[in-house]
């Protein structure tokens, strides 16, 4: 394991570059397009913004192509907290890539979803 700070906020964070598949970056979803500029690694949260600032482009695109992108990552039954959804009150809130993942609408007027359904 290897003590690093974060290349945007500066937070110390561990990393195992020796054995990449037991680091906690690898619990994430491979959402982001590799960069071939990226030489440095992120902190859980900044990596979250990353990852949810990419997502906002791939929200601009037809709901079809959403749900395209969103398929490959419908396996992952592991919900992380800041992608998939956020607390509020106690409450889960489901983020419309949770909705995406899913692929259908529950026709439940979610808050979030992307399937543009309302009660």
């Amino acid at each position: 394991m290897t003590q690093l700070n974060c290349t945007q906020c500066h937070r110390t964070l561990t990393c195992n570059v020796d054995d990449i598949s037991a680091c906690w970056c690898n619990e994430l979803p491979a959402i982001l397009p590799l960069d071939i500029t990226a030489t440095s690694c992120l902190c859980r949260k900044c990596t979250l913004n990353k990852i949810n600032t990419f997502l906002e482009g791939v929200y601009t695109q037809p709901i079809k192509t959403q749900i395209d992108f969103a398929k490959q990552f419908r396996g992952n039954e592991n919900l992380i907290e800041g992608l998939d959804y956020t607390m509020q009150s106690g409450y889960m809130i489901f983020s419309k890539w949770f909705f995406l993942k899913r692929g259908s609408c529950c026709k439940n007027g979610c808050k979030n979803c992307p399937y543009g359904f309302k009660k």
